[in-house]
């Protein structure tokens, strides 16, 4: 076997199947970011596929999204079917198994073009070899292989017939080709949007890195923030400042929420824009595939750029920009702004490249009385929308405390358009919450609760004790009847409703049955106006004794009226009513002999 050449093991496998794989991931790639489709356009050509059925796969991914079509293994394989080529692109098995292959396919874009030219030029040198080995080869023959070469080459880079010109008007898009283009999605609201380049200034201690905290907080867990929509996913905060004190205002914010900050994972130091670890950062977070990625601050990765150079700044934006293309996240670059005005600090070249600015200042000089605002500075595609203001809520964190003693605490931030407002100490509705946690029964009547109040030496007017208990009454009344609704059959018919007595849950037919205008003239009253509702039958009253009817029942086991706290009839209470017929809220006085219902039958509840 002496005459057997061994072949080295790289060579042997050279054409192995996993020398197609970079091809895989492109097809895969594009069926997962349908996006990217014309980026890989413009990086590679159908011919630089080495498999004729990457190629077909190719043509027909393209024809999908240039129609507006979905861009996925199921609709490729229907139209393979329809155009009776799923056979020659690999099957059915081998479409479905294209969808496995995802990752950028951009990066897989450049190794296939690479790929593609090493062939070209091998190609190349085996043409060149086998016309000088010719018997009739003449020197200087082989060369018009490299023209030719040199020349498809400038066609390729040209992208059509060589006129780079004519590779420009390739790229115009009609207005009906621009529905193909993909839009922004929405990250958070109005306000942010995925595969976008965003920035949070404002002046120093202003609160930037506590508002962008909580929108991690909120995208990583899905809560709405502050009412505005919210799409969830992954976040990665690069904290380059103020490392050490993230800790603590994480903690805040989940004790606030009473749940944990997941999805968000922290980077505590810089990585530089300008070195090569940022290309790592780059591969990292391709294939993490967070939603945002936040940079804290634009300073601090851009150590020994000239910030006021429109030239190295620039630079250090095309680096955060690959950073999005790679991704397809949110990168939400933290700056600061200068001494004067509300401008980023140094070269206003990188404000062009912001899909989205939002602007923090704070007023005030302490927890209580400071209030954040947030304007948006800049929406490139979308209208600016009206500032938010958000106060700041004090957070003890639990079990931690300084070397003196004193508690460990940190803010949060709580919107003021959906606080809710303090109670002013006196006024009826802050009467409301002390009764309330006192637990003080809602049957009491005025009188009892003026006692009461005495008794805790909580000082105000009859007539605001007054309103506070009409407040509780009211709000009674009001879950009863909400209540009764729920309690009904969801599906219970409109009509069968209505006729419900209407402290159940049915609805008043007063408006539809008995309008005014067709009512006739009531003695006394002018037309139109509704007669009075008689009066409730009233039953048998023991003389002076206040407890109607049921007289064999003992005083300990009758209702109590709530405003004079004597025993009453049981059948009354079944009825509804808490107090005697003729017992005056007012004053709390009980009459010495019975009072004729029509007279008093507006006292039948308190």
């Amino acid at each position: 076997m002496d005459n057997v050449r061994h072949m080295p093991r790289d060579q042997a496998d050279h054409d192995g199947p996993e020398q197609h794989d970079a091809e895989r991931y492109v097809l895969g790639g594009c069926m997962h970011q349908p996006k990217q489709i014309p980026a890989v356009r413009g990086t590679l050509s159908r011919t630089d596929f080495a498999l004729p059925a990457h190629e077909l796969i190719w043509d027909v991914l393209g024809d999908l999204y240039d129609k507006g079509q979905p861009v996925n293994p199921i609709s490729l394989r229907l139209e393979l079917e329809k155009r009776k080529e799923l056979r020659r692109a690999g099957g059915i098995g081998y479409v479905a198994q294209l969808g496995d292959y995802g990752g950028d396919p951009m990066y897989y874009a450049a190794e296939v073009r690479r790929r593609a030219e090493l062939r070209a030029e091998a190609e190349l040198g085996r043409l060149i070899v086998q016309k000088a080995t010719e018997p009739d080869a003449e020197p200087g023959q082989a060369v018009t292989f490299i023209d030719d070469y040199l020349k498809r080459q400038a066609e390729r880079a040209a992208g059509r017939s060589g006129d780079p010109a004519d590779a420009l008007l390739a790229e115009l898009l009609d207005a009906s080709s621009l529905d193909n283009m993909p839009t922004l999605e929405p990250l958070v609201g109005d306000l942010l949007h995925l595969d976008s380049l965003a920035r949070i200034v404002g002046p120093s201690g202003h609160m930037k890195s506590f508002v962008t905290i909580d929108l991690a907080g909120h995208i990583g867990t899905g809560m709405k923030w502050h009412g505005h929509y919210v799409r969830q996913g992954t976040v990665v905060y690069l904290v380059a400042e103020g490392a050490r004190g993230i800790r603590k205002r994480v903690r805040a914010w989940e004790k606030h929420y009473g749940l944990k900050m997941d999805n968000v994972l922290f980077l505590p130091r810089p990585v530089q824009a300008m070195s090569p670890e940022w290309d790592t950062l780059i591969e990292a977070m391709r294939r993490l595939q967070p939603q945002m990625i936040v940079i804290d601050t634009q300073a601090r990765i851009s150590v020994g750029v000239e910030e006021n150079s429109a030239k190295e700044l620039g630079v250090v934006v095309e680096r955060i920009e690959e950073l999005r293309r790679a991704t397809g996240a949110c990168v939400l670059v933290i700056h600061h702004t200068g001494h004067v005005g509300e401008h980023g600090r140094g070269s206003s070249s990188a404000k062009g490249a912001l899909q989205s600015e939002l602007h923090v200042s704070k007023k005030g000089d302490n927890a209580k009385n400071i209030v954040v605002t947030v304007k948006v500075g800049k929406q490139k595609d979308d209208e600016e929308g009206g500032d938010l203001q958000f106060g700041l809520k004090v957070i003890t964190l639990d079990g931690e405390a300084k070397p003196d003693g004193r508690p460990v605490t940190s803010v949060v931030l709580e919107s003021l358009d959906h606080r809710p407002a303090e109670l002013i100490k006196g006024t009826p509705e802050w009467l409301v919450t002390v009764l309330d946690k006192a637990q003080v029964p809602l049957k009491w009547g005025s009188p009892r609760v003026i006692r009461w109040c005495t008794e805790y030496g909580i000082q105000m007017r009859k007539e605001k004790v007054e309103e506070a208990v009409r407040i509780r009454k009211r709000r009674d009344s009001f879950d009863e009847v909400r209540d009764a609704r729920n309690d009904l059959p969801p599906n219970l018919p409109r009509d069968l409703e209505s006729e419900l007595p209407h402290d159940q849950g049915g609805s008043s037919r007063e408006t539809t049955e008995t309008p005014r205008s067709h009512l006739p003239p009531t003695p006394g009253g002018a037309p139109g106006d509704v007669p009075p509702r008689p009066p409730s039958p009233r039953p048998a009253s023991k003389a002076g004794g206040g407890t109607e009817g049921d007289p064999e029942t003992p005083d300990d086991k009758r209702p109590i009226c709530t405003i004079c706290e004597r025993p009453m009839s049981q059948d009354w209470a079944n009825r509804g009513y808490d107090t005697h017929l003729g017992c005056d809220p007012a004053t709390g006085s009980h009459p010495d002999r019975p009072t004729h219902p029509e007279s008093d039958s507006h006292h039948g509840a308190a």
